[in-house]
């Protein structure tokens, strides 16, 4: 019978091939329509963009810092941990979903007001999870990792390919790193929501399009999460069970 570490391990080997796989052809026509897009946007107005993206993060990871319980992972198995993840991306899929109904169902400029809203979420959601798994969200490496995990759930092919290396030999890969590349960070964000999203701003069938994306895109990060932090604690901070 195994052990509940033996199944994770298990879980997270499915999960690096399904990270690691080769996109398909629609992905691939998809990234290359959208990085055609890119390059006609004038640089002064990607590095306005990438700025404000930045500054907007860096004051949501302020604020997330402030209101989570850094002490809920005292003494708690893996299986534990996992459990009361499980708990709260519920809770916060939850808000997702009703704030991204909410929004599509005000047409285009609510729905604009659902990006810093969700991203709020989302960012409160990785604090909270670096917290259940016992990392201080204090540091500046846990939030540098925080943001890296981030963007492996909304990026795509080689970007996310990179970030996944850097998340799997973080103990190695955390002493180059310095900032996020926020331009990366910016284009991969948007480029993974911009279809979705301008769905969500169509009146009418743009409440149905905001909340069953919210739903799906905190499943998505959530699965990320866990792993994540799963894999840290497996594979570089061996504990005793």
């Amino acid at each position: 019978m195994y052990s509940y570490e033996e199944k994770v391990y298990n879980e997270l080997q499915a999960w690096r091939r399904d990270v690691l796989k080769r996109p398909g052809f629609l992905t691939q026509l998809s990234k290359k329509t959208q990085t055609k897009i890119n390059r006609m946007i004038p640089d002064k107005a990607h590095k306005i963009i990438t700025e404000s993206l930045k500054k907007m993060v860096q004051a949501i990871l302020v604020g997330s810092d402030i209101t989570t319980n850094k002490h809920q992972s005292v003494g708690l198995s893996l299986y534990e941990q996992d459990e009361l993840l499980k708990e709260k991306l519920t809770s916060y899929r939850k808000t997702a979903v009703v704030e991204g109904a909410g929004t599509g169902a005000g047409g285009f400029f609510l729905g604009l007001a659902d990006f810093p809203m969700l991203l709020s979420i989302k960012m409160k959601f990785l604090f909270e999870a670096a917290a259940i798994y016992g990392f201080d969200t204090n540091s500046y490496e846990e939030r540098l990792f925080i943001l890296h995990v981030f963007q492996l759930a909304f990026s795509r092919d080689a970007t996310r390919r990179r970030t996944y290396y850097t998340i799997e030999n973080w103990q190695t890969e955390k002493d180059r790193l310095i900032d996020m590349d926020w331009r990366v960070f910016q284009q991969e964000y948007r480029d993974y929501l911009d279809l979705i999203k301008l769905l969500q701003m169509v009146p009418g069938f743009g409440a149905i399009v905001g909340a069953y994306a919210n739903h799906n895109l905190l499943d998505t990060l959530g699965e990320t999460a866990m792993n994540a932090y799963r894999m840290r604690l497996l594979f570089t901070q061996p504990r005793d069970y």
